[in-house]
């Protein structure tokens, strides 16, 4: 199979991140989880699903790389592990569905002053590159994710009396997470941004200013620790953002198009790519598109990770076609909205399902950019 056109990141057919675990793999987790077996047991089973999941996106046609994130129970959870001072605290927000249903879930909480107590994604990376010759991609979350939905009792007051330390300590640990993939010759990095996309939703912004907070000052906080973090990357490295409003089997934490947003995201944020869910209505129109800069690249996720059902072809044409209305063809590239399972569990979706999804992806991007 022939390769879209565009050889450098970001590619025209991308892929977000996750990737359904096999069953043997969530075996594993749950036995390493009770002791049944050992990290080198789990090690090995991870290792030997990782190669048949780069094979898989070598396989469909992919020219960029991740490992599923199989060595996370859940997209968060290597960063998580990696950082010292943290303990579980309930979420402010929850996930929904098209039925109403909710479902609650922890995050993280700064008792003590945190710290990188080990790389957070640095053996993925080398991994991933020992067992392709095609672009590793890596993926990290955003560190919006350590703030925002606890908002500001993100942090033990006697840890950090101001909250500026602890972004500062923040920063210092992605701008260290990013000076290691670059020695390690990492040329790809992704950062995964849930609540900027969600501050798109104007109920969501509401319960912001509720719990005092200024919406505006909030996302202006996020953009300015992106760009510290991003100040240090190397020229080499290309450093894109994932927007999305929330993937847990399904669900989803808030909606709204990125209107809002759009001008300060776009032209404030020194991010090179911008991977934009637009699976579905949630996500509004191709609008805001008209504030990307010419030297910025879009993907857009028109393929939802989150349902079975397969896209028409005809119809992701038809949508490129309305995006490109506000921006230029030859700065967009399509891909799913988000990845298959950003936990263990995963999407409602089979393996067969996510194969023919990417497979349609690439296709298409064959087709429109050849």
């Amino acid at each position: 199979m022939a390769h879209p056109l565009k050889f450098d990141p970001p590619f025209r057919a991308e892929h977000i991140g996750s990737l359904l675990r096999p069953r043997e793999l969530k075996d594993a987790f749950r036995a390493a989880m009770q002791g049944a077996i050992d990290q080198r047991a789990l090690r090995e089973i991870e290792d030997r699903t990782i190669v048949g999941a780069i094979k898989l996106q070598e396989e469909v046609g992919l020219q960029s790389i991740t490992d599923g994130e199989f060595r996370r129970t859940a997209w968060s959870t290597g960063l998580l592990k990696a950082l010292a001072g943290l303990e579980d605290r309930p979420s402010l927000f929850e996930f929904r569905d098209a039925q109403g249903n909710a479902q609650r879930w922890d995050t993280c909480f700064a008792a003590r002053r945190i710290r990188r107590a080990r790389a957070i994604a640095t053996g993925e990376y080398e991994f991933v590159r020992l067992h392709t010759a095609r672009t590793p991609k890596v993926t990290l979350p955003a560190p919006s994710f350590l703030h925002f939905f606890r908002g500001p009792d993100c942090a033990d007051a006697a840890a950090y009396p101001d909250l500026d330390q602890f972004w500062s300590d923040l920063i210092g640990i992605y701008q260290d997470e990013l000076a290691d993939l670059a020695r390690l010759g990492a040329t790809y990095v992704q950062f995964d941004e849930v609540p900027l996309a969600m501050l798109c939703d104007e109920a969501v912004r509401e319960k912001v200013h509720t719990r005092g907070e200024n919406p505006k000052t909030v996302i202006e906080t996020y953009v300015r620790a992106l760009n510290e973090i991003v100040r240090t990357a190397p020229p080499a490295m290309t450093v894109g953002i994932h927007l999305c409003r929330g993937n847990l089997r399904g669900k989803w934490m808030a909606a709204g198009g990125y209107e809002a947003i759009a001008d300060q995201l776009f032209n404030t944020l020194r991010v090179g790519a911008f991977f934009l869910e637009y699976d579905s209505a949630r996500s509004g129109d191709f609008s805001p598109l008209r504030f990307v800069p010419r030297n910025k690249r879009v993907t857009l996720g028109l393929v939802s990770s989150k349902a079975p059902a397969l896209e028409s072809k005809l119809d992701l044409k038809k949508r490129i076609d309305e995006a490109a209305k506000y921006l230029g063809l030859e700065q967009m590239g399509i891909s799913p909205q988000c990845g298959f399972a950003s936990t263990a569990g995963g999407n409602p979706l089979t393996s067969e399902d996510q194969i023919a999804k990417l497979r349609l992806v690439v296709e298409t991007a064959h087709e429109v950019w050849r």
